[in-house]
């Protein structure tokens, strides 16, 4: 029956406090949150947890979602785990940063053809291994569409900041796709 629910339906009948309809969305955010959250730490404990938490606040505050059409609950849930995530980067102090923004690497960006060569798991397992404030820079930026004012902001370091240090993780995946393509040749 849950299973026929619309996103909006279903929120609903969480706010109402329907144990099966929170089974229900937990059943159907819950792979979605986990691989946003693996994306914001390089351990899988960490990871679940945090995707645990995440949909837990998420039923504590389903009475605030607003519904505003397709896959707004969705974004909702996935905002909330970003932000968890954030929270919990920031609790750990993971702000040392170099600042040598202005530094442009020399190396080349892999071509789409050649990125047709890299198996979508490898480049997963690379952004994991980023340091901690890289990984989550690129992740604001390149995959959820932050801007590096917004980083900035949530993160409390400087738009150039952020800049720079998405600046190291391009460059460090560079490096690391590169020599990918190179071994496999």
């Amino acid at each position: 029956m849950y299973q026929a629910l619309n996103e909006h339906d279903l929120a609903r009948c969480c706010a109402q406090g329907d144990r099966a309809a929170e089974e229900e969305l937990y059943k159907r955010y819950a792979a979605r949150v986990l691989t946003l959250c693996r994306r914001y730490t390089d351990n899988p404990e960490d990871a679940q947890d945090l995707m645990q938490e995440a949909l837990l606040r998420a039923l504590d505050r389903i009475a605030t979602f607003t519904y505003t059409g397709k896959g707004s609950l969705q974004g909702w849930i996935s905002r909330i785990a970003i932000n968890m995530a954030l929270n919990e980067i920031r609790r750990k102090r993971w702000r040392t940063l170099s600042l040598d923004f202005r530094a442009r690497d020399s190396i080349p960006e892999p071509t789409e053809e050649e990125m047709v060569d890299v198996p979508p798991e490898k480049l997963l397992e690379w952004i994991s291994a980023l340091p901690a404030l890289r990984r989550t820079v690129f992740n604001l930026y390149c995959i959820d569409g932050y801007s590096h004012k917004e980083i900035g902001q949530m993160l409390g370091i400087s738009e150039k900041g952020s800049a720079g240090v998405l600046a190291k993780a391009r460059k460090q995946l560079k490096e690391t796709i590169n020599r990918y393509l190179k071994d496999t040749e």
